[in-house]
């Protein structure tokens, strides 16, 4: 199949969303955890986290446009807080459910069965289920003109993670905490680790660790 900038243009509209949606292939599933400035709660899953930088520690999420209640985006904006939870093979059907719309009053937690877990010095809500949490500070928010969406930058400022997750040289191997991508906007996939390589540098050959 090839596609040029008309052929895309002109397919039907949901085919078109689920193409695009999943033409860059596996995406971290996270659930985002918030809650407004009376406490109550609100949870969605995003497919759109982005590394930043390391120093200080930055992640990026990317939110549609304000056409629509952006209850994840009102909530981040008005407290500065938020979480994002890794999603695993145990907690797929809940997750998944944080996408319906409901009313900004109801809690996606309550609505799905998962379980909101307070930690001092964050006013939002990790998901205890999970097995790697970040609590973020919201750094930055940049309307994308291009658009309508916005990228939000946020600094992790706790993170949970499991101790035999964490390999010789300090990264998270997301296999050994069940952690699922996303392809598109309905599709789960297990994680599992194929090879690692040995920092490349030029004129050295590809070394497998």
């Amino acid at each position: 199949m090839h596609l040029t900038a008309s052929d895309i243009e002109g397919l039907e509209r949901r085919k078109r969303a689920a193409l695009i949606n999943s033409i860059t292939g596996y995406k971290p599933a996270n659930l985002v955890g918030t809650a407004n400035t009376s406490g109550h709660s609100n949870l969605a899953i995003m497919s759109s986290l982005v590394h930043i930088g390391s120093h200080p520690p930055l992640l990026a999420l990317i939110f549609r446009p304000d056409n629509a209640e952006r209850h994840t985006l009102d909530n981040i904006r008005e407290t500065g807080s938020y979480t994002i939870n890794h999603v695993h093979t145990g907690i797929v059907d809940a997750a998944h459910q944080t996408a319906a719309r409901y009313p900004a009053n109801v809690s996606e937690f309550a609505a799905t069965g998962l379980t909101e877990l307070w930690r001092d010095g964050q006013t939002a809500p990790f998901v205890a289920e999970a097995a790697v949490r970040m609590g973020m500070t919201l750094r930055d928010e940049l309307p994308l003109n291009i658009n309508g969406t916005h990228l939000v930058i946020g600094e992790i400022v706790s993170l949970e993670v499991p101790s035999e997750a964490i390999n010789e040289l300090g990264a998270l191997d997301p296999a050994k905490t069940d952690s699922v991508a996303i392809s598109g906007l309905d599709s789960y996939y297990q994680s599992s680790l194929l090879q690692r390589m040995a920092y490349a540098k030029p004129g050295k050959a590809p070394q497998r660790l």
